[in-house]
Protein backbone atom coordinates (compact mmCIF):
# COMPACT_ATOMS: atom_id res chain seq x y z
CA UNK A 1 0.00 0.00 0.00
CA UNK A 2 1.80 3.07 -1.07
CA UNK A 3 2.18 6.05 1.35
CA UNK A 4 0.43 9.82 1.07
CA UNK A 5 2.33 12.29 0.66
CA UNK A 6 2.11 16.24 0.78
CA UNK A 7 4.34 18.94 -0.74
CA UNK A 8 3.98 22.15 0.47
CA UNK A 9 5.46 24.68 -2.09
CA UNK A 10 4.62 22.60 -5.11
CA UNK A 11 4.47 25.90 -7.26
CA UNK A 12 8.31 26.47 -7.01
CA UNK A 13 11.56 24.67 -8.64
CA UNK A 14 12.25 21.75 -5.44
CA UNK A 15 8.45 21.72 -4.96
CA UNK A 16 7.96 20.99 -8.83
CA UNK A 17 11.60 18.96 -9.06
CA UNK A 18 10.52 16.87 -5.60
CA UNK A 19 6.97 15.99 -7.88
CA UNK A 20 8.72 14.82 -10.60
CA UNK A 21 10.68 12.26 -8.69
CA UNK A 22 7.49 11.28 -6.15
CA UNK A 23 5.78 10.31 -9.54
CA UNK A 24 7.68 7.70 -10.44
CA UNK A 25 8.04 6.34 -6.76
CA UNK A 26 6.78 2.74 -6.47
CA UNK A 27 5.78 3.39 -2.49
CA UNK A 28 4.44 7.12 -2.57
CA UNK A 29 1.34 8.69 -3.91
CA UNK A 30 0.79 12.21 -3.97
CA UNK A 31 -2.22 13.04 -2.88
CA UNK A 32 -2.11 16.66 -1.83
CA UNK A 33 0.14 19.49 -3.16
CA UNK A 34 -0.22 23.52 -1.67
CA UNK A 35 1.27 26.79 -2.40
CA UNK A 36 1.14 29.84 -1.12
CA UNK A 37 0.07 33.17 -3.59
CA UNK A 38 -0.82 30.04 -6.23
CA UNK A 39 -3.34 28.16 -4.12
CA UNK A 40 -6.43 27.40 -6.15
CA UNK A 41 -4.85 26.88 -9.04
CA UNK A 42 -4.12 23.53 -11.02
CA UNK A 43 -0.78 22.48 -10.23
CA UNK A 44 -0.08 21.64 -14.43
CA UNK A 45 -1.16 25.24 -14.63
CA UNK A 46 2.45 25.83 -12.82
CA UNK A 47 4.61 23.07 -13.56
CA UNK A 48 3.12 22.46 -17.04
CA UNK A 49 5.74 19.15 -17.43
CA UNK A 50 4.42 17.09 -14.50
CA UNK A 51 1.54 15.87 -16.87
CA UNK A 52 1.42 12.69 -14.63
CA UNK A 53 -0.27 14.79 -11.74
CA UNK A 54 -2.30 16.87 -14.10
CA UNK A 55 -5.61 16.12 -12.07
CA UNK A 56 -3.76 17.82 -8.81
CA UNK A 57 -5.27 21.89 -7.59
CA UNK A 58 -2.76 23.64 -5.31
CA UNK A 59 -4.39 23.64 -1.96
CA UNK A 60 -3.63 26.74 0.60
CA UNK A 61 -0.37 25.98 2.56
CA UNK A 62 -1.37 25.26 6.22
CA UNK A 63 -0.37 23.01 8.90
CA UNK A 64 -4.45 21.65 8.70
CA UNK A 65 -4.21 20.53 5.20
CA UNK A 66 -0.53 18.75 5.53
CA UNK A 67 -1.55 16.85 8.76
CA UNK A 68 -3.25 13.66 7.64
CA UNK A 69 -0.56 12.67 5.28
CA UNK A 70 2.03 9.96 5.78
CA UNK A 71 4.82 11.95 4.60
CA UNK A 72 5.08 16.06 3.62
CA UNK A 73 7.83 17.55 2.01
CA UNK A 74 8.27 21.64 2.69
CA UNK A 75 9.90 22.83 -0.58
CA UNK A 76 9.48 26.61 1.09
CA UNK A 77 11.44 29.79 1.95
CA UNK A 78 13.61 29.60 5.05
CA UNK A 79 11.04 30.88 7.96
CA UNK A 80 7.81 29.45 6.18
CA UNK A 81 9.11 25.63 6.89
CA UNK A 82 9.61 25.89 10.85
CA UNK A 83 6.15 27.38 11.93
CA UNK A 84 4.37 24.85 9.65
CA UNK A 85 6.47 21.85 11.06
CA UNK A 86 5.37 23.19 14.74
CA UNK A 87 1.98 21.67 13.95
CA UNK A 88 2.55 18.48 12.22
CA UNK A 89 2.13 15.66 14.08
CA UNK A 90 4.94 13.85 15.59
CA UNK A 91 5.33 10.64 13.95
CA UNK A 92 4.62 11.92 10.11
CA UNK A 93 7.93 12.06 8.19
CA UNK A 94 8.19 15.59 7.72
CA UNK A 95 11.34 16.56 5.23
CA UNK A 96 12.36 19.95 5.06
CA UNK A 97 13.86 20.96 1.76
CA UNK A 98 14.63 24.61 3.20
CA UNK A 99 16.97 25.83 5.24
CA UNK A 100 15.28 26.60 9.09
CA UNK A 101 16.24 23.31 10.24
CA UNK A 102 19.84 22.97 8.85
CA UNK A 103 21.90 24.19 11.78
CA UNK A 104 22.43 23.24 15.00
CA UNK A 105 24.24 26.95 16.37
CA UNK A 106 21.69 29.40 17.05
CA UNK A 107 24.13 32.42 16.50
CA UNK A 108 25.11 31.20 13.22
CA UNK A 109 21.56 31.27 12.21
CA UNK A 110 20.62 34.71 13.85
CA UNK A 111 23.57 35.76 11.84
CA UNK A 112 23.16 34.40 8.10
CA UNK A 113 19.35 34.52 8.37
CA UNK A 114 17.72 36.10 11.22
CA UNK A 115 14.34 35.76 12.48
CA UNK A 116 13.27 32.69 14.78
CA UNK A 117 15.84 29.71 14.95
CA UNK A 118 13.72 26.84 14.76
CA UNK A 119 16.29 23.75 16.58
CA UNK A 120 18.35 21.13 14.00
CA UNK A 121 16.77 18.14 12.06
CA UNK A 122 18.35 15.01 11.17
CA UNK A 123 20.56 16.38 8.06
CA UNK A 124 19.77 14.80 5.29
CA UNK A 125 23.31 14.02 3.43
CA UNK A 126 23.47 10.18 3.91
CA UNK A 127 27.17 10.27 1.91
CA UNK A 128 28.52 12.71 4.68
CA UNK A 129 31.49 10.89 6.18
CA UNK A 130 31.70 11.31 9.74
CA UNK A 131 35.02 11.48 12.27
CA UNK A 132 34.08 8.14 13.87
CA UNK A 133 34.43 6.25 10.49
CA UNK A 134 30.48 5.85 9.85
CA UNK A 135 28.32 8.24 7.85
CA UNK A 136 25.48 10.47 8.21
CA UNK A 137 23.55 7.46 6.89
CA UNK A 138 22.72 5.66 9.85
CA UNK A 139 21.59 8.62 11.98
CA UNK A 140 18.12 8.53 8.75
CA UNK A 141 17.14 4.98 9.73
CA UNK A 142 13.75 5.86 11.51
CA UNK A 143 14.40 9.87 11.42
CA UNK A 144 10.81 11.63 11.59
CA UNK A 145 12.83 14.78 10.75
CA UNK A 146 14.92 15.28 8.27
CA UNK A 147 16.27 18.80 7.35
CA UNK A 148 17.85 18.80 3.43
CA UNK A 149 21.49 20.38 2.68
CA UNK A 150 22.03 23.83 1.29
CA UNK A 151 22.67 22.73 -2.42
CA UNK A 152 25.92 24.78 -2.84
CA UNK A 153 26.87 22.90 0.89
CA UNK A 154 26.23 20.09 -0.58
CA UNK A 155 28.71 20.05 -3.57
CA UNK A 156 31.55 21.89 -1.54
CA UNK A 157 31.04 18.94 1.54
CA UNK A 158 31.24 16.10 -0.55
CA UNK A 159 34.49 17.10 -2.42
CA UNK A 160 35.98 18.34 0.72
CA UNK A 161 34.66 15.64 3.52
CA UNK A 162 36.83 12.41 2.46
CA UNK A 163 40.78 14.70 2.80
CA UNK A 164 39.24 16.47 6.39
CA UNK A 165 38.24 12.71 7.72
CA UNK A 166 41.44 10.70 6.29
CA UNK A 167 43.87 13.69 7.56
CA UNK A 168 45.24 14.36 4.17
CA UNK A 169 44.23 17.98 3.58
CA UNK A 170 44.22 21.06 6.39
CA UNK A 171 40.84 22.80 7.35
CA UNK A 172 42.20 26.35 8.03
CA UNK A 173 42.53 27.26 4.12
CA UNK A 174 39.58 25.72 2.26
CA UNK A 175 38.86 28.26 -1.32
CA UNK A 176 35.56 26.82 -3.56
CA UNK A 177 34.48 28.82 -6.56
CA UNK A 178 30.79 27.47 -7.66
CA UNK A 179 29.55 27.70 -11.14
CA UNK A 180 25.72 27.84 -10.23
CA UNK A 181 22.49 27.86 -12.03
CA UNK A 182 20.11 30.54 -11.31
CA UNK A 183 17.14 27.79 -10.64
CA UNK A 184 19.30 27.60 -7.44
CA UNK A 185 17.56 30.77 -6.37
CA UNK A 186 13.59 29.44 -7.48
CA UNK A 187 10.95 31.41 -9.08
CA UNK A 188 11.20 34.81 -7.72
CA UNK A 189 11.05 37.88 -10.22
CA UNK A 190 14.40 39.44 -9.72
CA UNK A 191 16.05 41.80 -12.31
CA UNK A 192 19.35 40.10 -12.06
CA UNK A 193 18.03 36.52 -12.77
CA UNK A 194 16.34 37.51 -16.04
CA UNK A 195 17.41 35.92 -19.32
CA UNK A 196 18.49 39.18 -20.73
CA UNK A 197 20.90 39.95 -18.07
CA UNK A 198 22.40 36.65 -17.26
CA UNK A 199 22.97 35.31 -20.81
CA UNK A 200 26.38 35.51 -22.29
CA UNK A 201 27.75 36.31 -18.82
CA UNK A 202 28.62 35.75 -15.19
CA UNK A 203 27.96 37.28 -12.10
CA UNK A 204 29.47 36.76 -8.40
CA UNK A 205 27.59 36.47 -5.58
CA UNK A 206 27.54 35.71 -1.82
CA UNK A 207 30.77 37.62 -2.05
CA UNK A 208 33.49 37.56 1.44
CA UNK A 209 31.72 35.23 3.56
CA UNK A 210 28.21 36.64 3.52
CA UNK A 211 26.48 33.42 1.68
CA UNK A 212 24.16 31.59 4.01
CA UNK A 213 25.78 27.79 2.85
CA UNK A 214 29.19 29.00 5.26
CA UNK A 215 28.15 27.96 8.38
CA UNK A 216 26.29 24.95 7.09
CA UNK A 217 29.71 23.56 5.11
CA UNK A 218 31.49 24.53 8.35
CA UNK A 219 29.36 22.18 10.34
CA UNK A 220 29.77 19.56 8.18
CA UNK A 221 33.13 19.53 7.63
CA UNK A 222 33.50 19.37 11.51
CA UNK A 223 31.20 16.10 11.69
CA UNK A 224 34.09 14.98 9.31
CA UNK A 225 37.14 15.82 12.03
CA UNK A 226 38.08 19.29 10.79
CA UNK A 227 39.38 21.61 13.54
CA UNK A 228 39.83 25.37 12.99
CA UNK A 229 38.32 25.38 10.19
CA UNK A 230 37.79 28.16 7.60
CA UNK A 231 36.31 28.88 4.21
CA UNK A 232 36.50 31.55 1.71
CA UNK A 233 33.43 30.35 -0.18
CA UNK A 234 32.36 32.19 -3.99
CA UNK A 235 29.65 31.17 -5.80
CA UNK A 236 29.37 32.57 -9.35
CA UNK A 237 25.95 32.84 -11.18
CA UNK A 238 26.46 31.00 -15.01
CA UNK A 239 23.98 30.89 -17.68
CA UNK A 240 22.90 27.75 -17.21
CA UNK A 241 19.53 26.92 -16.10
CA UNK A 242 20.58 23.90 -13.02
CA UNK A 243 23.45 22.82 -11.88
CA UNK A 244 26.64 23.40 -9.79
CA UNK A 245 30.05 22.98 -10.50
CA UNK A 246 32.25 23.75 -7.43
CA UNK A 247 35.84 24.25 -7.69
CA UNK A 248 37.79 22.94 -3.76
CA UNK A 249 40.97 23.11 -3.15
CA UNK A 250 42.79 22.88 0.31
CA UNK A 251 46.44 22.29 1.22
CA UNK A 252 48.28 19.06 1.59
CA UNK A 253 49.57 17.99 4.55
CA UNK A 254 53.60 17.72 4.62
CA UNK A 255 54.42 14.21 4.15
CA UNK A 256 51.13 13.08 2.81
CA UNK A 257 51.55 11.09 -0.87
CA UNK A 258 49.40 11.52 -4.40
CA UNK A 259 48.56 7.56 -3.40
CA UNK A 260 46.86 8.10 -0.63
CA UNK A 261 44.98 11.43 -1.54
CA UNK A 262 43.08 9.20 -3.82
CA UNK A 263 42.45 6.44 -1.52
CA UNK A 264 40.72 9.03 1.14
CA UNK A 265 38.26 9.53 -1.17
CA UNK A 266 38.04 6.00 -2.80
CA UNK A 267 37.30 4.67 0.57
CA UNK A 268 34.84 7.08 1.08
CA UNK A 269 32.64 7.00 -2.03
CA UNK A 270 33.43 3.47 -2.96
CA UNK A 271 30.19 1.15 -2.19
CA UNK A 272 28.31 4.73 -2.47
CA UNK A 273 25.10 4.62 -5.30
CA UNK A 274 24.98 8.38 -6.36
CA UNK A 275 28.54 10.08 -5.65
CA UNK A 276 31.39 8.35 -7.72
CA UNK A 277 34.90 9.76 -8.15
CA UNK A 278 35.92 9.45 -11.29
CA UNK A 279 39.10 8.01 -12.90
CA UNK A 280 42.20 9.51 -12.61
CA UNK A 281 42.35 12.73 -14.94
CA UNK A 282 39.07 12.76 -15.35
CA UNK A 283 36.59 15.89 -14.29
CA UNK A 284 33.09 15.98 -14.25
CA UNK A 285 30.89 18.49 -15.84
CA UNK A 286 27.16 19.98 -15.00
CA UNK A 287 25.43 18.38 -18.03
CA UNK A 288 26.13 14.76 -16.95
CA UNK A 289 24.51 15.41 -14.12
CA UNK A 290 20.83 16.73 -15.22
CA UNK A 291 18.22 14.96 -14.00
CA UNK A 292 20.67 12.79 -11.95
CA UNK A 293 20.54 11.74 -8.29
CA UNK A 294 24.61 12.07 -9.45
CA UNK A 295 27.75 14.01 -7.71
CA UNK A 296 30.36 13.08 -10.00
CA UNK A 297 33.92 14.49 -8.68
CA UNK A 298 37.24 15.04 -10.14
CA UNK A 299 40.39 15.00 -7.62
CA UNK A 300 43.79 16.14 -8.57
CA UNK A 301 47.36 17.59 -6.93
CA UNK A 302 48.64 21.21 -7.67
CA UNK A 303 52.27 19.69 -6.42
CA UNK A 304 53.15 23.28 -7.38
CA UNK A 305 51.10 24.80 -4.84
CA UNK A 306 51.04 22.57 -2.40
CA UNK A 307 47.26 21.96 -2.86
CA UNK A 308 44.60 19.25 -3.16
CA UNK A 309 41.59 20.30 -6.12
CA UNK A 310 38.49 19.10 -6.07
CA UNK A 311 36.02 19.37 -8.57
CA UNK A 312 32.50 18.34 -7.76
CA UNK A 313 29.71 18.25 -10.06
CA UNK A 314 25.51 17.76 -9.39
CA UNK A 315 22.43 18.84 -10.60
CA UNK A 316 21.38 21.69 -7.68
CA UNK A 317 17.57 20.79 -7.84
CA UNK A 318 18.24 17.02 -7.85
CA UNK A 319 21.26 15.81 -5.86
CA UNK A 320 21.45 19.01 -4.19
CA UNK A 321 17.46 18.94 -2.74
CA UNK A 322 14.77 16.78 -4.04
CA UNK A 323 16.82 13.63 -4.80
CA UNK A 324 18.40 14.18 -1.43
CA UNK A 325 14.97 14.48 0.44
CA UNK A 326 13.96 11.64 -1.07
CA UNK A 327 16.91 9.46 -1.05
CA UNK A 328 16.77 10.29 3.10
CA UNK A 329 13.06 9.59 2.95
CA UNK A 330 13.38 6.05 1.64
CA UNK A 331 16.40 5.55 4.05
CA UNK A 332 14.54 6.53 6.93
CA UNK A 333 11.39 4.73 6.09
CA UNK A 334 13.39 1.36 5.27
CA UNK A 335 13.01 1.38 1.45
CA UNK A 336 16.03 0.29 -0.72
CA UNK A 337 17.88 3.51 -0.87
CA UNK A 338 18.05 4.01 -4.53
CA UNK A 339 14.20 3.84 -4.74
CA UNK A 340 12.64 5.97 -7.26
CA UNK A 341 15.92 7.48 -8.18
CA UNK A 342 18.41 7.31 -10.87
CA UNK A 343 21.98 7.54 -11.62
CA UNK A 344 21.34 9.03 -15.40
CA UNK A 345 21.51 12.09 -16.86
CA UNK A 346 19.75 13.96 -19.85
CA UNK A 347 21.56 14.55 -22.90
CA UNK A 348 22.76 16.38 -24.91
Amino acid sequence: MSLSVAVAGASGYAGGEVLRLLSAHPEFEVTTVTAFQNAGQRLIDTQPHLRSLAQLELKPTDAAGLADHDVVFLALPHGKSGELAAGLPADTLVIDCGADHRLTDEDAWRQFYGGEFFGAWTYGLPELVLADGGTQRSALVGATRIAVPGCNATAITLGLAPGIRAGVIGGGDLVSVLAVGPSGAGKSLRTELLASEILGSASAYGVGGVHRHNPEILQNLRRSGGVDMSISFTPVIVPMSRGILATSTARLKPGVSTAAVREAWERAYADEPFVHLLPEGQYPRTADTVGANTCLIGLAIDEAAGRVVVVSALDNLVKGTAGAAIQSANIALGFAETTGLSVDGVAP
